[in-house]
């Protein structure tokens, strides 16, 4: 059972990703864009109800065969919406709320993985309970799939690096979306180093993050 748990863990423990801005500690390191963005505009309150984080780990092999995925709730965030178009926005993420979703059928697996991804092995959530992305800047884009890049500072366990996202950007009647890339971030460089045992399989070091974030305006 043990080894069984360690198999399906791993490549879930990327949950994460998000993003974590710790409440207790002082970052660890930093390493930051530049915020460029303004309060300046409009403000939009982040929906948390329709609003998540999507995460998606690998083992040995980048495939959706070896894939384990999930979500993470937002605890909040906001929106700023100048002039009809995005200015800038930052989102925290509740840690505690990490969970599997392709494991949702198993209670027994489920409630062992989820409790593993939130130990010191991995995102230490009693430590850690919040991640966070912060725009730095926003660029309009008329290339490819996505119409708008956003660069930002992306904070796990204490750890702030500059992670740049593709984007999809709408504002329509008072409600802002905000839709990103399938994004891979390297987890080593937020210090979640757990490995398993190498006879359950190498866990790759590429996490999946993808942000879908809904704001509706203020009144």
């Amino acid at each position: 059972m043990k080894r069984k748990l360690f198999s399906l863990v791993i490549p879930a423990f990327f949950a994460t990703a998000v993003v974590i801005s710790c409440k207790k500690d002082k970052p660890l390191s930093s390493e930051t864009n530049e915020v460029t963005t303004t309060k300046d505009g409009n403000q939009y309150a982040i929906d948390t109800l329709n609003s998540k984080v999507e995460w998606k780990g690998y083992k040995i092999l980048k495939s959706e065969n070896t894939s384990h995925f999930g979500t993470i709730k937002f605890e909040s965030g906001d929106v700023t919406i100048k002039d009809g178009k995005l200015e800038s926005g930052k989102f925290v993420a509740d840690m505690n709320s990490l969970t599997s979703v392709d494991l949702k059928d198993d209670a027994e697996q489920l409630g062992k993985l989820n409790g593993h991804l939130k130990s010191g092995d991995f995102f230490e959530v009693e430590k850690f309970p919040t991640a966070s992305y912060e725009i730095t800047k926003v660029t309009p884009s008329a290339e490819g799939d996505y119409n708008t890049l956003l660069d930002g500072n992306l904070t796990i366990k204490g750890i702030t690096k500059p992670v740049q996202f593709k984007a999809n950007v709408s504002v329509k009647e008072g409600e802002a979306s905000i839709a990103t890339e399938p994004k891979d971030i390297n987890r080593e460089e937020f210090g979640v180093k757990f490995q398993a045992p190498a006879e359950n399989g190498v866990i790759k070091n590429e996490v999946t993050l993808q942000i879908n974030v809904k704001a509706l305006e203020k009144k």
